[in-house]
Parts: structure tokens; sequence; C-alpha cells
């Protein structure tokens, strides 16, 4: 009876198969009870939790198949892809380190430590990649003794891997294996290269790009520049290699030395820098420029930013004026219909696009306007009752998700608007293999500022993230590279500080809830961060819109 467990095996058809199977069985000895799954399985969802096809089974379960090109797959595949690449790396340049970069579009950028470009090397480690998927070599996990995985990870320089020990106190340590090749476990792999086959490398700037397809998709997308996005990371990248602090160990010994007061005050300054050049840049074209569009995907900070932008503006003697894109929403009686049957609050027609450009027009024409309030409890618009006028000085600030999109204000001339994209770029990698998504930090600031000021639920916040993707890809990626500017509004201290609140509430996250397979997830790249108390973030600080406390209103 203690030799076996129950296991209902949850079909995509919404069949389920119940079997008793052996105690301990591997996840991938039982793949077969799911039928055939178009494009394969990346990973199972035990019990929901996204679990490698290695894991070992030891208690009753329900038990799902994660197709490869399912949204959960996609992101399996590219961390998988990334592991094919740091292997690929050691076998062909054993003495060189490879350090993984900021992602752009649907590719990651690469770069070598020594900061040498060398010819042809873009394809030989593809070729070298090329050589594993033929093979198709079992990729498994493992666990290390805490001392192995020390002596493992220094003998191969990995330093970046080495610093995250510090906050590590774990006797086992998880790894994934290939070859004779071990990597610190971050969240699951593919179990076998040969899964890997759809990739490219493109050499670009100073290192090269990993190619990969998007979500569901099974070619490659022929390849978009985004210069803007990539000088912001490389300007910040940077910096932190300036200051000393490019990877999450870094910035913990920091906190354990307690120098992170100091830390936080020149990020904070270096924002600041930022934001004055691009007030800079505005003052310079007020001869024309009459309205500054901010946009950007949520929890970007656009607001805290529209409102810092504002203050740098009036030292240099302007008047800006505040206006935001969500006060023209329409009623949701009158909003588009979205393939769910619901309101689609997201897109571009969900806004009173006419009124609102009368209004600009009328503004810019030297008539007085009463610019509306969205009541978002009674769904409906109300007149301000504060009419505005714009003189000479005035500048107007006008924030929201559209404004990046010309179709939102088509008949105001470009020559006089000025349009910043802002996002929470962070420039830390976990190690010099595994990287921050900049979705995760955007997700945390929102899980946070959602529970701290709406009283919603991390599950809730998890659950609606999708959705919000979804309306970021359609509404706001496709328009990014238009921006006359970028702006990072990621501050590389804050998940140490997010990790404070975000923590309990991701437990509140229970396995028998959807949502738990990515609470597991954060919580688990949570423990990377040494906590920053909330009490060191300046008031004025972006942050502050997330966690509460700011200095501005809101």
């Amino acid at each position: 009876m203690y030799n076996t467990i129950k296991i209902n095996f949850n079909s995509a058809d919404g069949k389920t198969k119940s079997a008793d199977c052996p105690f301990g069985a591997a996840a991938d000895s039982l793949l077969d009870n799911f039928g055939k799954v178009k494009g394969g399985i990346a990973a199972v969802r035990v019990n929901n939790e996204i679990l490698s096809l290695s894991t070992r089974l030891e208690t009753n379960c329900t038990m799902e198949a994660v197709p490869l090109d399912s949204p959960d797959g996609a992101l399996i595949y590219r961390r998988s892809l990334a592991f094919l690449l740091a292997l690929a790396a050691r076998e062909r340049f054993p003495k060189r380190t490879l350090i993984i970069g900021h992602s752009l579009g649907h590719s990651y950028y690469y770069t070598f430590a020594d900061g040498k470009k060398r010819e042809s090397e873009a394809a030989a480690l593809e070729q070298e990649m090329r050589a594993l998927v033929k093979e198709d070599a079992p990729i498994r996990c493992a666990y290390l003794s805490y001392q192995e995985a020390l002596a493992l990870f220094e003998h191969h320089r990995q330093a970046d891997t080495l610093l995250l020990f510090e906050q590590r106190s774990d006797p086992k340590v998880r790894v994934n294996q290939c070859r004779s090749f071990s990597d610190l476990y971050i969240e699951p792999l593919v179990n076998r290269t040969g899964l890997l086959s759809l990739f490219e490398l493109m050499e670009y700037k100073d290192g090269f790009l990993l190619r990969f397809p998007a979500t569901g998709q099974t070619e490659i997308e022929q390849f978009v520049d985004c210069r803007s996005l990539f000088n912001v990371y490389s300007e910040y990248k940077k910096w932190g290699r300036i200051v000393g602090v490019h990877s999450v160990g870094e910035l913990n010994r920091l906190v354990s030395q307690r120098a992170i007061k100091e830390y936080i005050r020149i990020a904070e300054a270096f924002q600041a820098k930022r934001l004055a050049e691009i007030a800079d840049r505005i003052y310079q074209c007020r001869e024309d420029v009459r309205v500054v569009l901010i946009a950007g995907p949520s929890s970007s900070g656009k607001t805290t930013t529209a409102k810092r932008l504002s203050i740098q503006l009036q030292v240099m003697g302007m008047k800006p004026i505040s206006v935001s894109l969500d006060d023209y929403y329409r009623r949701p009686g009158e909003a588009p219909i979205d393939e769910n049957g619901q309101p689609d609050l997201e897109c571009l027609e969900a806004l009173d696009v006419p009124f609102l450009n009368r209004q600009l027009l009328d503004l810019l024409e030297g008539r007085e306007v009463d610019v509306p309030v969205f009541d978002f409890k009674t769904s409906s618009r109300k007149v301000r009752g504060k009419p505005i006028t714009l003189d000479r000085r005035s500048i107007l600030i006008i924030e929201g998700i559209h404004g990046l999109n010309d179709a939102c204000t088509p008949q105001i001339e470009r020559k006089l608007k000025f349009i910043l994209y802002i996002s929470a770029l962070t420039q830390l990698n976990l190690d010099d293999h595994n990287r921050i998504p900049t979705s995760d930090n955007r997700l945390l600031r929102r899980m946070v500022r959602d529970n701290q000021f709406r009283g919603t639920s991390a599950a809730k916040t998890i659950s609606m993230w999708p959705s919000v993707h979804k309306g970021e890809a359609r509404h706001i990626f496709p328009f990014q590279d238009s921006a006359d500017t970028a702006f990072n509004s990621a501050l590389d201290y804050e998940l140490a500080v997010l990790k404070f609140y975000a923590e309990p509430l991701l437990k509140s996250v229970k396995p028998n809830m959807r949502e738990y397979a990515e609470a597991r997830r954060l919580l688990s790249f949570l423990e990377n961060f040494v906590p920053i108390p909330p009490q060191y973030v300046p008031g004025d600080s972006i942050l502050r819109e997330f966690i509460g406390e700011s200095d501005f209103k809101y």
C-alpha cells in the first residue's frame, strides 16, 4: 500500500484518468497517460506547481502536462535555450565567461566578460548548440551538498553564482545537469536537448542575440531592432558595472556590509539625473513642443515619472499641466467587447479619442477647457470643475498606456508632441547565466500596490497578469520605438524592498489554487535577495508609488 501513490492525470481536452503509480516514479516515465500532446511536453504541473520532468513523485497528486507551445512552456523553452547556450560556451570557449544580458524582442542579448568580440564566435556557438540538439542529451535535476556546489562553481569561475550562496544556507543545492556541465537550478528546464531545435544566434552590437520563437509559434519572426530600448539598457548596464552592482549577489553584499543606504542614494540620484536630461531636451524644443505624452506598460511608474518630470520642467520656468488618459474612458457599455465577451478596457477604442482631441485642440488654440475626471466606482466621466488654459510657458503632460500611438492624438501635429516611453528595465542578473525578467519586476510592483491600495489578493493579480501582458503586446510594445526617448524606471535595489511586502502575499496563495505555480516561482526567485527595510526608500522615489507613503498625492 505504501509503495504506490494515486495520480489523477488531467488532459487538455478536460478528461481525467486516475492510476496507481510507483512511489518515487519520475514524471517523464508517466507521460503516456496524457496521450499525444501536440508540440511536445515541456514540464508537468503537479498540484498546481510546475516541475521538471525529472521530478520524482512521492505524494498523491493531480498532474497536467505543460505543452511547449503554451505560455508556461514557452518560458521553459527560453530558459532551456539559455542553459544550452551556456553549455555550448563552456564546451567551445572553456576559458571565457559568457554573460546573459537583457531581452530584446524575442531574443536575449549576450556578451563575453572580457569585452572582446571575435569573428565568427556566434557561428561557432550555434554550431556547438546544433550538435548538442542532434545528440539529444538528457537534462536532469540533481542535488549537491552545499560544499560540493561551492567547489563546483568556484572551479568554473562562476563568481556571481558563488555570491548568491552568501544568502543561501540550504544543506542541499539543486542544479540542472547536462553532460559534465552543471548550473544552478532556478526554474524547470526541458528534459533533453533534442527539443531545442528552434533558435538562431545573430551577431548584434558588441555581442550577439539568442533568438527564439514567440509563444505558440513554430518559426522565428523577422528581427525588429529596438534601438532606443537597447541604448537605455546599455546605459544602465554600464552604470551597474561602474558602481559595482550588476548581480543580485553584489547587491546582497552591500546590504550585509550596511552600505545599502549610500547605494540607494546613488541609484535615486542617477535616475533623477536622467529625468533632468529628458527635461532639458523638452526645454530645448519648447518653441514647438506643447504636449509631452508619457506611456509604458503596467506598473512602469508612469504617474510618479510624470510628477517628477513636471518638477524638473518647473525648475526651467515652464508650467506643466497634468492630464491622464484614464479620464477619457468611455462607459464600459460603450467599450468594444473582447474575445471573452467582456468590455475591452485596454484597447484604444475604450477611450473617447474624438473628445480628447477636441479638448487638446481647444487648449492649444488658447481656449479654456474643463478637463474631466473618470470615476471608476460609478464608471462615469465627471467635470472636474477646474477649467484650465495654456499660456506661453504652459506645457501639457499626458500619461496613459496609449500615449505612444499617434492614433490617440491624430489631430495634434507630430512636431507639437514629445513622446516618452517608460519601462522598468532592471540591469541586474541573478548570475552570469540567469537573467531577471523585467515583467517579474512589474508584476511584483503591481501585486504590492494593488494589495496596499485596492485590497487585491496576490492570486487575483497573478490571474489578471496574462491579459495585461496581452494588452501590452497589442497596444504598447509595437509603438515603443517611435518614442523620442526612453526612461528606465527600475531601481536595482527595489526587488529587495518589494520582497518585504510580496512574500506574505505570495504565501497566501495555496496549492489548491491555479495561481500557486506562479506564486511558488516568485517566492523561489525572491529567496535570492537579502531584504531592504522600506524606510530606506526616499519619499519621492518611484518605488513609493507601489509601497505607499509617497511625498506625492495620487
